[in-house]
C-alpha cells in the first residue's frame, strides 16, 4: 500500500516515462547474406552478380543466395538443381566453412570488445541485451556505432533491429534489410506486426504457413485479434507461442553460452550406394572424429544413434544407451552393432549419419580389464596431432576415403553450428 501511495504522487506521463526507461532493449544483429558477403570481400568481381553458395551436386543444397537470386524465386534451403533451373546465369560457389566461421569469428570479437552481454545464435547472427543503456548513452545510437565499426572493420554488410524482446528485434532486422537499420519503440510493437506476412513471424513455417492460410489468415493483424485458445485448437502448445509472437509478447532472456546437448553428422550421398564397405569406412570415420570432439571439448556420451535414408526416402534411426565413454574403440564398435542391426533393407542408401547424446561433462575413465596403457598413449599422441594440424590429420586405414568429414573448431566452445544449409536467410 505504502508503495501505490508513492507512485501515487508522481505525474502520469512521468510514471509513463519511467516504465519506458525500465523496458527492456534488445538488438537483433543480422549479416546480410553472410556466405554471399564473404565470397564478394573475397573476389571483388562477384559484386552485383547472381550468387549461390552451397552443394555443387544435384543433391546440393542452396545455404545462401544473393538479392540477385531472389526475384527469380530462390531461396536458401532450396535443393540447387532447383535454383539453377530457376536462375540459370547464377554463380555457384561451393563454399569454405572454415573462411565463414574466421569472418564471423571477427563480428564476435569486435561485439564482445563493445557488448557486456551478447548471445551468437547462428555463425551470422546475435543478440545483445542494451537494457539501460539509454540512462548513459543511448541504446540506439549505441547501436548504430556497433554496426558502423563492424562495417568499417569487416567489410561486411550488417542489418540490426532493436526492440523490446528477442521477436520483435529479429523481425525488424528482416524488415530493414539489407544493409540498414530498425528501432520499434516501446509500445508500438502491435502496431509494428500487425500489416507483415504471418510468415515474418519466427516459429512459422512453411506446414504451420499453410494451415493458417487455409484458414484464411494472411496477415498478423488478424491473428491478433483472434481469440488465444483458437489458435490452441488449430496448433496446439505452438498455437500460444505463436499469438504471443504475433501480439509482440516474448520474455526469452539473451543467452550469453549456449550448451551443447548433443553432436552428430551425417552425409548425403551424390549418388545413392549400396556399398557396405563404403557405409562402413563414413560411419568409423564420423564416429572417430565426434569422439575425438568429445574428449577435446571433455565430454562423454551415454547415447548412441545412427541413420539410415534409402533412395526412396524412408528413414529410420536406431539407437542405444551405453556406459558414459568418450573412447573411438568402444564407441566404433556400438555404431557398427547399430548399423548392422538397422542396415536390412538391402535397398541403396541416400544418407547415413551419427548422433551422441546424453552428454555431460567428464574423462575417459580408464578399463582397468581391457585397456592397457599404450592405447591410451595411442589416443593421447593422436589427440595431439589433431589440435596441431586439424581434425583430418590422422584417420584409421577404413576411413581414408572420408576425408571430408570433420570438424573446423570445437563444438563444445559455446558456438552455435558453423553451417546451417537449410536456414533461410
Amino acid at each position: 500500500m505504502e508503495i501505490i501511495l508513492i507512485l501515487g504522487l508522481f505525474p502520469i506521463n512521468l510514471l509513463s516515462r519511467f516504465r519506458i526507461a525500465m523496458s527492456k532493449n534488445i538488438l537483433h544483429l543480422d549479416l546480410d547474406t553472410f556466405f554471399v558477403s564473404v565470397e564478394r570481400l573475397l573476389d571483388s568481381r562477384l559484386k552485383g552478380k547472381p550468387i549461390l553458395v552451397g552443394g555443387l551436386s544435384d543433391r546440393g543444397v542452396v545455404a545462401a543466395c544473393s538479392y540477385e537470386t531472389r526475384s527469380y524465386g530462390v531461396h536458401s534451403g532450396m535443393p540447387m538443381k532447383m535454383a539453377k533451373e530457376l536462375c540459370p546465369e547464377a554463380i555457384r560457389i561451393k563454399g569454405n566453412a572454415g573462411t565463414y566461421s574466421k569472418h564471423s569469428d571477427l563480428v564476435t570479437e569486435i561485439i564482445k570488445e563493445d557488448v557486456p552481454l551478447f548471445e551468437k545464435s547462428s555463425i551470422d547472427e546475435f543478440y545483445a541485451d542494451l537494457t539501460g543503456m539509454d540512462r548513459f548513452f543511448g541504446s540506439y545510437k549505441y547501436a548504430s556505432e556497433l554496426r558502423k565499426k563492424i562495417i568499417s572493420n569487416t567489410g561486411l554488410p550488417i542489418s540490426f533491429g532493436l526492440s523490446g524482446n528477442k521477436v520483435v528485434s529479429k523481425v525488424a532486422t528482416g524488415e530493414a534489410k539489407p544493409n540498414n537499420q530498425l528501432k520499434i519503440d516501446y509500445g508500438l510493437e502491435k502496431t509494428f506486426l500487425a500489416p507483415l506476412s504471418i510468415k515474418k513471424i519466427p516459429m512459422v513455417g512453411d506446414k504451420t504457413y499453410q494451415k493458417l492460410r487455409n484458414l484464411g489468415l494472411r496477415h498478423v493483424r488478424t491473428v491478433q485479434e483472434m481469440p488465444i485458445d483458437v489458435m490452441q485448437r488449430v496448433l496446439g502448445k505452438n498455437g500460444e507461442t505463436i499469438w504471443k509472437r504475433a501480439n509482440g509478447i516474448d520474455s526469452s532472456p539473451v543467452i550469453p553460452f549456449c550448451e551443447r546437448k548433443s553432436i552428430s553428422t551425417e552425409r548425403t550421398f551424390d549418388k545413392d550406394t549400396i556399398d557396405v564397405v563404403k557405409l562402413r569406412g563414413i560411419l568409423i570415420a564420423m564416429t572417430e572424429n565426434l569422439a575425438y570432439q568429445l574428449r577435446r571439448g571433455e565430454k562423454l556420451t551415454a547415447c548412441i544413434a545412427v541413420k539410415i535414408r534409402y533412395s526412396d526416402f524412408n528413414t529410420y534411426t536406431k539407437q542405444a544407451r551405453i556406459p558414459y565413454t568418450s573412447a573411438d574403440h568402444i564407441l566404433i564398435a556400438k555404431i557398427l552393432e547399430l548399423f548392422k542391426s538397422l542396415y536390412n533393407r538391402r535397398l541403396l542408401v541416400r544418407l547415413i549419419g551419427v548422433r551422441f547424446t546424453h552428454l555431460v561433462s567428464g574423462n575417459y575413465q580408464i578399463n582397468l580389464f581391457e585397456d592397457t596403457e599404450e592405447a591410451l598413449s595411442l589416443y593421447r599422441a593422436m589427440d595431439d596431432i589433431r589440435k596441431r594440424y586439424g581434425d583430418k590429420s590422422v584417420l584409421r586405414a577404413v576411413a581414408m576415403g572420408s576425408k571430408t568429414i570433420g570438424r573446423m573448431q570445437n563444438p563444445f566452445n559455446g558456438q552455435p553450428p558453423i553451417v546451417l544449409a537449410h536456414r533461410k536467410q
